[in-house]
């Protein structure tokens, strides 16, 4: 169901933050004393450290702005630092958990009310300041933290992988989350995407980073505050053998002038494809390889790699994420080592798909009673209206981004087989024990591939469909779109019952299969979502005959009941939309769903 996120690129933090291996090796000695694993009191012990005394960061001329990744970590000893981050509904305030773990017992703190407004971290964690080389002070702000941030062992005894997820979800209507860093490991406390780039000038500066009282106060954290020397260096992207208008042609835009054009039909998708190779051929000629400035946002739920089917707004990416072309990355990152390590990752994997069955099942089709999926629609978010450009002139279309997720207690499995020459595949529903055994099987519709830019892969049909309802609530429009790749986008809730923090299928160029596959495996796991994001063909309604009004977007789950699941009654989710202005300029307004103030 997906086609990744219309900032589908494929980028990651600022460069100081890439040489992970360093910042390990570091951290190792600065907590090498600290308390064994095994002795471990009630509460983590946790501290802000610094991976090195000094970091040099580049201002680029074509779009100058410093991003302030400094190194810093907060690390846990003494046990996990643990939050569980949730919501009742809508109507209820996000409130913040921490848990404590003691061996077999488990105990929880009720963090202070309105400490957390989302769930993309703990907002003004980090205190920065920044004084230049005569001591006057040129910058004071604060960042957010997400505990899942980039993260690697500090002692080599610490827990071989973290158990917690990769990034803090962001997606609006997200309902559970939960933060962590493992014990014995180090998070970046850089905000990532969260950061905005700041104006320092060429020239050698001296950054003190510390822990906010407030959280001082929360977590016993002492206040020693982290020292590193900063050098800013400009940069343009006519140095070296690639100079000329090629290599200005080639330099990637902002993640913000990215952002700012996501039309109907997935404009932004073609404009990344032509952007790509220009990138990837500048490399290659030896020009410096910029990083793209904030990091890629991802999709909270683990690293990925989309292009165009992508929640909105994503995550920040756990880690430094590799370039989007491996040509780039080589370039670029060959001396860092990116990629995944013991104990140590940097984002640039891609969650590997689920194989399928090795042949379709055979016997009679059963629906054994063992715990099913639960689907569920998220309210539409990302809304906007335009016209249709050069494609479809004449037209307005209302485009919208939805997620269909799977509260469980069981992982939804789809398989798809194909015969010989057929266009379509044969999708099949699998049922599992507690113990993992498949014990049934049942025949559920069709696969089919989809050939439009933004998507190209094998969608399962009648996954979902989309309505605009009257005021009244009856149909007035349905979208064309009624066939979905799943993956694993978003972290919706990762507090149900048997979430999986670290889900398969978070890929659509794994999960859903090419032109000549024969056989596909699509999971939608517990606890994830599948966004499609506003900018894909089918994510919009045609409104140029509709009159001004009040509407519902129904985003409807299992429209036809084909998939087995525990319940049938929470399918359908509703938000409302007011249209107005006039053919060629049509408006929208976005009214609030309940607390969730985001269109």
């Amino acid at each position: 169901m997906m086609t990744r996120s219309p900032q589908g690129r494929t980028s990651r933090l600022t460069r100081p933050s890439i040489a992970v291996a360093a910042a390990v090796a570091v951290t190792a000695g600065v907590v090498a004393a600290a308390p064994d694993a095994k002795t471990a009191e009630p509460s983590p012990k946790l501290s802000l450290i610094a991976a090195s005394t000094s970091v040099t960061l580049d201002s680029w001329k074509e779009d100058p702005g410093v991003y302030l990744d400094l190194g810093t970590y907060l690390t846990s000893e003494n046990g996990a630092f643990e939050l569980k981050v949730t919501r009742k509904s809508y109507k209820d305030p996000v409130l913040a958990t921490q848990v404590l773990r003691n061996g077999k017992k488990t105990t929880t703190k009720a963090l202070p009310a309105g400490l957390v407004k989302d769930f993309s971290g703990l907002p003004d964690f980090a205190q920065i300041s920044v004084t230049d080389a005569a001591g006057k002070t040129v910058l004071k702000q604060t960042e957010a933290f997400c505990p899942n941030n980039a993260s690697g062992r500090v002692r080599p005894d610490a827990p071989a992988n973290s158990k917690y997820p990769q990034s803090c979800p962001v997606n609006p209507f997200t309902l559970g989350s939960v933060w962590g860093v493992e014990n014995g490991w180090a998070s970046n406390t850089y905000a990532g995407y969260y950061a905005k780039p700041v104006q320092l000038a060429a020239g050698t500066y001296t950054a003190k980073i510390s822990v906010t009282k407030k959280y001082r106060d929360l977590f016993g954290i002492a206040n020693k505050p982290q020292t590193v020397k900063v050098t800013v260096r400009e940069r343009s992207w006519e140095e070296g053998e690639g100079s000329g208008s090629a290599a200005r042609s080639a330099a990637p835009r902002s993640a913000k002038s990215a952002a700012g054009h996501q039309g109907h039909g997935g404009h932004e998708g073609h404009q990344q494809a032509a952007d790509a190779p220009a990138a990837s051929a500048h490399a290659a000629h030896g020009a410096p390889a910029r990083p793209e400035a904030p990091a890629a946002r991802t999709t909270g739920a683990t690293p990925t790699f989309n292009v165009g089917h992508g929640p909105y707004p994503p995550a920040p990416p756990a880690l430094p994420w590799a370039l989007k072309k491996e040509s780039l990355q080589r370039q670029a990152f060959s001396a860092a080592k990116v990629g995944d390590r013991p104990g140590q990752t940097d984002g640039s994997r891609q969650a590997p798909a689920a194989e399928p069955d090795a042949k379709r099942p055979t016997g009679k089709a059963t629906v054994p009673d063992v715990p099913k999926p639960d689907l569920r629609s998220l309210p539409a978010y990302g809304i906007t209206v335009s016209d249709g450009y050069e494609d479809v002139p004449g037209k307005d279309y209302l485009a919208f981004s939805a997620n269909v997720w799977n509260a469980g207690p069981a992982k939804l499995v789809v398989d798809g087989f194909r015969s010989p020459g057929k266009e379509l595949m044969d999708a099949y529903q699998y049922f599992y024990d507690a113990k993992g055994k498949q014990v049934g099987y049942t025949p559920t519709g069709t696969m089919e591939w989809d050939p439009r830019p933004g998507h190209e892969h094998w969608h399962f049909t009648d996954f979902a469909s989309y309505r605009l309802l009257k005021a009244d609530k009856k149909e007035s429009v349905r979208s064309g779109k009624e066939a979905f790749c799943l993956a694993n986008t978003d972290a919706v809730d990762y507090t149900v019952k048997n979430a999986n923090w670290h889900p398969d299928n978070t890929d659509l160029s794994t999960a859903c299969g090419q032109e000549n596959s024969i056989s596909v495996r699509e999971v939608l796991d517990v606890g994830s979502g599948d966004t499609y994001t506003q900018d894909l063909p089918g994510q919009s309604f045609d409104i140029t005959g509709l009159p001004n009004g009040t509407y519902y977007i129904q985003v409807l789950a299992n429209p036809e009941n084909r998939l087995k699941e525990t319940n049938h009654k929470n399918n359908s989710a509703l938000r409302k939309v007011v249209l107005g202005g006039k053919k060629g300029a049509r408006t929208v307004t976005v009214p609030a769903h309940d607390l969730v103030n985001a269109n």
